[in-house]
């Protein structure tokens, strides 16, 4: 099972003669399916050198705070923003210093500031170096911030002497890694999510459909699974491998993908509606292939409603629905909020290239009745995840709402 499947992990390499271990570090994140970038410090390439990296990252290895092709976008900052997860192994004394200060003197140290997603760091240095209360010190305030520590292990070290301090082995670090992304948040729910476009044959060769990749939703299915969820996803059609652990269903047609939620939607707890289902279908698809006219009228009908009929459901599922606006779009998405008696909605601008349909990044703006939350632009599978995290507070607290209000509160 590749648990890291589809993460981009920034893998910063500091000066520490643990930095040997970087090399079958980049290659067991690879095996494991994350996207492995790799920034080092000055120190750290004195013990390793970038080409060795870059053969097994397949990709540039970068060094340098001001990079003149980088930076002219930015790149410390965009670097910082994909990143899923930023990861220093090895860890020096002096890196864990300089990030407990909030230091930005070189490109890695930058990086982990600008970064929004986790930090984790594995340390590696003499135990009595690791021993000090001054490195002590700089790990307190840095866990007191979020940052995970892996390890260290104890053992022999490369100066001769025995105890505390060892960069645990790179399994040891891709497991702790994996982890971080399983949140357990909803644990034994079942979760059923549609996702993609749909196909409304016009004739035997044509259809109606819009611009629906498909991404948004199955990065959606990828991280209800990781938070613990039994998740079903309705599938219109993508060029999208199924995530694991994942009880795909492919359809084609809006009326296919109705059933195919209706079927379900009863039995679960949880509906996410991503699916951009086409508006509307033909009423008589013409047989055959229709030959070329000088006009050609197409009588088109409404599609069933599929967020208003699952609302509509005597148990029906805590309902979280999509609504991709060009303008006006936090306006348009509470009136679709109210009317379709959602219990969430996630607006998102589209018609922008940098965002959105066919776009590996988005920006959300995510509203609930007296609430709302921006999440900012990013890429699509660190959104899902952030979104997962808030639908689970969300559900959680409706939950705890209906059992304080049930038949035997106040007995």
């Amino acid at each position: 099972m590749k648990r890291l499947t589809n993460k981009r992990i920034l893998l910063g390499i500091t000066g520490s003669v643990a930095a040997y271990k970087g090399a079958d570090l980049v290659r067991r994140l690879r095996d494991a399916g994350a996207e492995v970038q790799v920034v080092m410090t000055r120190g750290g390439a004195e013990f390793i050198t970038p080409l060795t990296l870059q053969a097994l990252s397949g990709r540039p290895v970068f060094l340098h705070h001001l990079d003149t092709e980088t930076e002219a976008a930015m790149g410390h900052i965009s670097l910082a923003r994909r990143a899923d997860l930023v990861l220093i192994a090895p860890a020096s004394a002096d890196f864990l210093a300089r990030l407990a200060q909030g230091r930005a003197d070189d490109l890695l140290a930058t990086l982990c500031l600008a970064s929004a997603g986790p930090l984790a760091v594995a340390p590696a240095m003499n135990r009595q170096m690791w021993s000090q209360p001054a490195t002590q010190d700089n790990l307190q305030r840095l866990r007191q911030r979020g940052v995970h520590v892996f390890g260290p292990g104890s053992g022999g070290q490369a100066c001769g002497e025995t105890g505390p301090g060892r960069m645990l082995e790179p399994q040891e670090i891709v497991a702790l890694s994996a982890a971080l992304f399983d949140t357990g948040l909803l644990q034994g729910r079942r979760v059923l999510i549609d996702a993609g476009p749909t196909h409304e044959d016009i004739d035997a060769v044509r259809y109606l459909s819009n611009r629906s990749s498909g991404k948004m939703g199955f990065a959606l299915a990828e991280a209800a699974v990781e938070a613990g969820a039994a998740v079903t996803l309705v599938s219109g059609p993508v060029a999208l491998p199924t995530p694991e652990r994942v009880t795909r269903i492919d359809v084609r047609a809006a009326e296919q993908m109705h059933a195919a939620v209706l079927d379900r939607a009863q039995e679960q707890d949880i509906f996410i509606a991503a699916a951009a289902v086409s508006d509307y279908r033909a009423a008589q698809p013409l047989p055959g292939k229709a030959k070329k006219q000088a006009r050609l009228t197409l009588e088109l009908v409404r599609n069933p409603d599929i967020l208003r009929d699952v609302t509509a459901l005597p148990r029906h599922p805590f309902t979280v629905g999509f609504a991709a606006e060009t303008e006006n779009v936090e306006d348009y998405a509470r009136a679709k909020l109210r009317d379709k008696a959602l219990d969430m909605i996630v607006a998102n601008e589209v018609g922008r290239g940098d965002r959105g349909f066919e776009s590996d990044d988005n920006e959300l703006l995510v509203l609930w009745e007296g609430g709302r939350k921006r999440l900012p632009l990013g890429p699509k599978g660190r959104l899902a995840r952030e979104l997962i995290t808030l639908i689970a507070e969300r559900y959680g607290a409706e939950e705890d709402t209906a059992q304080d209000t049930g038949p035997a509160a106040g007995q």
